[in-house]
């Protein structure tokens, strides 16, 4: 019941990303949506800890503070929040968009989106490996007990946060939406590979910065898509993101639990017990390669 529930009120984070996109102008958008990945690094550093803290009162008081901050946020966002778009600039609502398979016929009937659709799904299925193994990988090959992996996530979060704060502005100016894009993924990448392959605790950490910078790809990668829609499109397309983001959390866990499983099991004698994060590396290699050719695609189409 919890999460069908959980499932029901996600799209508040579709909901979100359209409202800026509604606000933002286009060259903006992509430092805009980083400040939504920063608040999710900050909230990965903060949740634990104030959760642990109220846990130690009571074991379900964090369930109704948690509770009490989503109340207090809806409260906020119907009687504080302006509403985005004027009536005239709303598109109508129909049943026959207003379902996963809808969403994803609005990508599928769209070709310039559909490629960078294609490297968000790649995108979230790798990060599905972290939520799925990290925890269970670091005890298996390093040892470490609960206050080490906590001190290892809280780095992860304030990394996060940094990089979506401080580098997504800079990047874009540098390198442009497209190219932010490619080498958030490659970074991620090469961080995953470090994550498989290092063979102590401090140097799987060092991959640290490295996965901190992919966080520049997304927010690049969405400011691009929400150029390729009008203003009355916007929530239909981060819906349609966010009903790849659910498809992905159903394959993800799967594959990445199976393969760690056969990692220390069947293919044990191999010696590579991160092959889920090898799998996740690949995945964004080839979310990079699909990026790259979406951006030869645009620029054919340009010049046309």
């Amino acid at each position: 019941l919890g999460r069908v529930l959980s499932g029901i009120t996600a799209a508040s984070i579709s909901t979100a990303t359209a409202y800026i996109a509604d606000v933002t102008p286009v060259e903006k958008r992509a430092a805009a949506f980083g400040m939504i990945g920063a608040a999710f690094g900050l909230g990965f550093v903060l949740g634990p800890a104030l959760g642990g803290a109220l846990g130690q009162v009571d074991e379900r008081l964090p369930f109704w503070v948690a509770s009490a901050l989503s109340l207090l946020n809806a409260a906020y966002g119907y009687f504080v929040l302006p509403e985005s778009l004027p009536l005239e600039k709303r598109t109508p609502f129909t049943l026959a968009r207003a379902n996963p398979f809808g969403s994803l016929a609005f990508l599928a009937a769209r070709p310039e989106l559909s490629r960078l659709a294609g490297v968000h799904f790649l995108s979230f299925l790798a990060h599905d490996v972290l939520p799925s193994v990290a925890v269970l990988y670091v005890g298996y090959r390093f040892g470490w007990n609960p206050l080490m992996v906590g001190g290892f996530l809280a780095a992860v979060g304030v990394a996060s946060a940094l990089s979506q704060i401080l580098l997504i502005k800079p990047a874009i100016a540098w390198l442009g939406e497209r190219g932010a894009m490619v080498c958030g993924m490659l970074c991620g990448a090469a961080g995953f590979t470090v994550y498989a392959l290092a063979p102590t605790g401090p140097l799987f950490a060092l991959a640290i910065p490295l996965m901190a910078l992919w966080g520049i790809a997304g927010p690049a990668t969405q400011a691009m898509m929400t150029a390729k829609v009008g203003a009355q499109q916007q929530g239909e397309l981060q819906g349609a993101l966010g009903s790849l983001r659910g498809i992905s959390g159903m394959v993800g866990p799967g594959l990445f639990t199976i393969a760690f499983s056969l990692a220390i099991g069947s293919w044990q004698s191999w010696g590579l017990p991160g092959v889920p994060f090898l799998i996740a590396a690949g995945l964004l290699l080839l979310a990079a390669l699909i990026g790259r050719s979406a951006i030869a695609a645009n620029a054919v189409a340009a010049t046309r």
